[in-house]
């Protein structure tokens, strides 16, 4: 499934495959009715790639959502996008109960399951399941394997904090051997007064 050069172009319903640039704008073609049409460059356009679904902790690129639509109806058609707001939001809990449902509205459901069945009966869908859910096992695996560094870092911290309080103990040493210092001093002053006395 490559929808890197899919598009949604505000204000136009459907979907379109980016064809080529032109000073003005862009050659773009219609999926759904196979027409190429030209788009001045100030018309507001979302690559379908850079598109995600609000998620409760994060969020969910289009890729993976249209993935699980896909395994759930083994290649088939979904739900059709002019449902209700009712059954659009039940069915999303079947794909994707993790989505924000405060976030994502029926607009939003209605242009996702479009285009999903858009993109499926142009058989622009083809996802090898057992590939994708190996890939998708491998990047979990290695966000895993991220986090342990992290926890031996912690440790190595913790030891040098305890290495360094023995340091602190020798401190009050150095303070007596000073003060044993400051009171020959003062004996020898105190010797030197009474030799003057009784000189005179």
């Amino acid at each position: 499934m490559d929808l890197s050069r899919v598009i949604a172009i505000s204000g136009k319903p459907g979907l379109y495959r980016l064809v080529s640039q032109t000073r003005n704008g862009f050659i773009v073609e219609d999926l759904d009715k196979g027409k190429k049409v030209s788009i001045a460059a100030n018309y507001n356009v979302s690559l379908l790639e850079n598109v995600a679904i609000y998620g409760v902790s994060q969020e969910y690129p289009l890729a993976e959502v249209f993935f699980r639509i896909y395994k759930k109806e083994n290649g088939g058609a979904s739900i059709d996008h002019k449902s209700s707001g009712a059954e659009l939001r039940a069915y999303m809990e079947q794909v994707l109960p993790e989505y924000d449902d405060t976030r994502v509205y029926d607009s939003d459901l209605k242009k996702l399951f479009q285009w999903y069945n858009i993109l499926q009966s142009k058989g622009l869908l083809n996802i090898d399941l057992a590939a994708v859910e190996a890939a998708i096992a491998a990047q979990q695996a290695e966000i895993e394997a991220a986090k342990a560094p992290v926890e031996v870092e912690a440790k190595v911290e913790t030891e040098e904090v305890v290495e360094a309080k023995p340091k602190k103990k020798a401190a009050p040493k150095k303070a007596k051997a000073e003060t044993g210092e400051e009171k020959p001093a003062k004996k020898t002053a105190a010797k030197k007064t009474t030799k003057k006395k009784t000189e005179e």
